[in-house]
This record gives C-alpha cells, structure tokens and sequence, in this order.
C-alpha cells in the first residue's frame, strides 16, 4: 500500500507539471498579462526537470520493489447508465507504468527540455513568442497524457492535444498563406487519424464493454500480454488502430503532410516531427501489440506499410531542395523501417514476443534523439556551408563519382519524378477527397429532393446553397 500511494503521488507530479503550465500560460494570456521570455524559458525548463525527475523516480521504485507493472486508476470520468442504473458506458481514466511508458515518457521530458530552452534563444524577439511556448506546453501535456495512456479513452485525450498543437504550430506564421494551408492539411489528416482512433475505441466498447487496456489486451506487463478478443476482432480493430496510426506518423498513403509541417519553427519541427510525435504511431502499435500477436494478417498488413513509407521516404529524400524537408523524409524513412519491425518481426517462426517489442523500441528511443540533433544542428550547418563557400571563393562541388548504371534513362526519368511528386500521395488523396465530396453533395441533392417531395413543395433556390467545406484541393 505505501508503494501505491508512492507511485499515485508521483504520478501525479508527472501529470500535473505540464498542465500546471498549461494553465499558467494559458491564464496569463487569457488576462493579457503575458510572462516575459525569460519567465517563460525558466518555467518550461523546470517543468521538464520536474517531470524527468519524477519519471526517474518511479522507474526507481519499480525497480526496488521489483513490478513490471504500475497502475495508477482515476476513477469514472463519464458514466451513462439506464432506469436500472446498469453502466452502458463510462470513461474510464487510469495511467500505466511499464516498459513501454516508462522510456517512452522519460524521452518526452528529455527531448522537450532540450528543445523548450534551444526555443528560448532561437524564439527571441519572436512576436509569437508566448503563443509558441503555450502550444508547446500542451503538446508536450498530450504526449505525457499518451505515453502512460491505460486505457483508451485517455489515450484519445492526449492524442488530440498533441494533434492539436502540432497543427497550429505548422501555421504558426500565420501572416503568410502557405504556412496556414499546411496546417489545414495537416489538421484534415489528423482528422481522418483521430476519427479511426475513435471508431476503434468505440468497435472496443462494444466488444468488451469498456477500454480499458487490461481487458483487451490482457493484465500480463508488457509485451507478454495477450488479448481476449478473437483472430477476426484482432483484425479489424488492428486495422483501425493502423489507420490512427499512418495518419499520426505520416505513413502511406498520408505521407504528404509531413513536409508541409516544415512550415512550422524549426523548434517544433524537431521535437514533433522529428522525435516524439512523428513517432505515436509506433508507440500506439508496440501499446497493442497484443492484437498483431493474435492476428497474421494484421501483422503483413503492417510490414506492407512500413515497407511502403520507408521506400517512399528514401526515394523521396534524395530529391528535395532544402534540408528540413530532407530530414523530414529520412524521418519518415526510419519510421517505416520501426513500423516494418514491429509487423514483420511477428512473423518470424519461434520469435520472442520481448525481443520482437523491444528492437523498435529502441529503434525509436534511439532515432528520437539522432534526429532532434538533426534538425537543431541545420540552421547551423547552411551557416557553416556558407561560410565555406566564402573560404574557397566558390561553390562545393556536388559531383558524384559515376559508376555503372543497371537501369535505363526512362525508369531513371520515372523514379526521379516518383520522388519529386512525392509518390504521387496527394493527389491520391485529392481525388478520393474530391470523390467523397462529390458522394455527399449527392445525398445532400437526394435529401432534399425527397424533402420536396414529401411536403409537396419545390425547394427554394435559397435551399439549394451548397453549405459543404471548401474541396482540400484549395487547402494545398
């Protein structure tokens, strides 16, 4: 029991500094009393050291009372039940601390401190300065919110904070046109990711009556888990976990948006779409590993689409014209390769169910902070390329050494266009978008064609207005 009331404590620390920041930014905005720079630089930094702190912590005292395993319960959020009081549904708040969340959880402060006091200096004299810093606290509230996630419903929660910050963060210079269409496409994938998310939350509600990761997935630590819902229900709500994940980590077919998030300050590119949140993807993967155990088909559904992205990001890579938009897809290319690992490794005859989970996760841990490094170190790097430039009195040399080539003119012509048109992924996505408009406004014509009909009346032209979104082909 008193171990218990440790890790309660505790976890709310973990929980309740970046929202406490949240708050305190947020507030401060709200009554136009806003931080200065330097207040706002020390608070996030003692966030994130805070938060660290108590993370190292509990990993501390799982391991002196030797659990694999904490849960930390919050009680019933929401509960909808009948005349008879029987509970048809509640949201069910609880955080977990294991193998998974654990590490995942200590590389969120980790990376965000780093990058919250690299923001302070590059960020100086931004007018956006206070904005920045607000949304970043948030994102940084949904990716705690997600890592020790233990039931879905709070994995929902933090999903959306982390989908909502990094949108407004790629429309962060809002004063120019591109900056705001890029957000909005990113924020129209993210919908698509959030609503497959919500299907499947809902698909397990049916299911098993709650979300709670326990009862679907099993109450073993993980990755020794295994889920109670059958091969065929594995599937499906794999499938719609795999959907909320592509959209999440920018995987095929939605790897798109990911360059247009260079849009953003570099900061936040770094820390989101570098490190952490092109990354929740995976992390939700590896979360139900369970399901990829009990289903085959769902684990070559994955490695296809691991494959996919890390052949689309490779291609992509080699062709594009400045370097965060380079690191952007070698970004996504090893986010592929986690993906393909957490799909294919299943497949192996004989595998270890730990072995297979902990390769991509220390593939993720590991690729995290390589690219955050990355991508700090870039602005830095043209600022270097040129001022060698200057030193030789001319431009570097760019020529490769030539060799033989195995393929011919003509597919060389289609790979490079493949890869500079980004392997033709949005205008996939235009077309099924503009399909599926064109499907609605149909049924939008049909609904009141069927109106006029029952009431024995012609609509009126004022009636007929077409009320539909704006087609995404005017959001790119």
């Amino acid at each position: 029991m008193a171990s218990q009331s440790i890790f309660y404590g505790l976890a709310l620390i973990v929980v309740g500094a970046p929202m406490l920041l949240v708050a305190v930014l947020g507030i401060s905005s709200l009554v136009d009393r806003r931080l200065n720079e330097d207040t706002i630089s020390r608070s996030m930094l003692a966030t994130t050291w805070i938060g660290l702190v108590a993370s190292l912590a509990i990993l501390a005292v799982m391991l002196v009372v030797d659990t694999r395993r904490v849960a930390v319960p919050f009680g019933n959020w929401v509960a909808i039940a009948d005349s008879q009081h029987h509970v048809h549904y509640h949201m069910f708040l609880k955080v977990e601390f294991d193998r998974l969340s654990i590490p995942f959880l200590i590389l969120s402060f980790l990376l965000c401190g780093t990058i919250g006091s690299f923001a302070g200096k590059y960020m100086h004299r931004e007018p956006g300065f206070n904005r920045f810093y607000m949304l970043y606290a948030i994102f940084l509230l949904g990716m705690v919110t997600t890592s020790i996630a233990g039931t879905i419903e709070t994995l929902f929660t933090g999903w959306e904070l982390v989908g909502l910050s990094s949108a407004l963060l790629v429309a962060f210079f809002h004063e120019r046109p591109a900056p705001v269409r890029n957000g909005l496409r990113v924020w129209t994938v993210y919908r698509i990711s959030d609503a497959a998310l919500l299907m499947a939350a809902v698909a397990l509600h049916h299911l098993k009556g709650e979300g709670n990761f326990d009862v679907f997935l099993g109450d073993a630590p993980w990755p020794e888990g295994h889920t109670l819902l059958t091969s065929s229900q594995a599937f499906w709500v794999g499938m719609l976990l795999l959907a909320a994940a592509a959209g999440k980590s920018a995987l095929v077919p939605f790897s798109g948006w990911l360059p247009r998030a260079m849009e953003g300050p570099t900061p936040s590119s770094a820390v989101f779409y570098g490190a952490l949140s092109v990354h929740l993807g995976a992390f939700l993967l590896l979360r139900v590993s369970p399901l990829l155990e009990a289903s085959p088909a769902l684990c070559i559904v994955v490695l296809l689409i691991g494959l996919a992205t890390a052949l689309v990001g490779t291609l992509s890579a080699r062709v594009q014209t400045d370097i965060k938009s380079a690191l952007s897809f070698a970004s996504l290319t090893q986010v592929g390769i986690i993906v393909a690992e957490i799909g294919g490794l299943r497949l192996l005859p004989g595998h270890s169910p730990e072995w297979v989970s902990y390769v991509p996760l220390v593939h993720i841990l590991g690729h995290g902070c390589l690219r955050t490094l990355q991508f700090v170190r870039a602005p830095s790097l043209l600022l270097d390329y040129k001022e060698l430039e200057n030193a030789i009195g001319g431009r570097l040399s760019t020529a490769q050494a030539s060799g033989p080539r195995r393929l011919s003119d003509g597919l060389w012509l289609w790979l490079y266009r493949f890869a500079f048109d980004r392997g033709y992924l949005d205008v996939l996505l235009d077309r099924c978008a503009a399909a599926v408009r064109s499907a609605l406004r149909r049924c939008d014509a049909w609904e009141h064609r069927w109106i006029s009909f029952l009431s024995g009346e012609e609509l009126r032209r004022s009636e007929q207005v077409d009320h539909m979104a704006a087609p995404i082909e005017e959001l790119t």
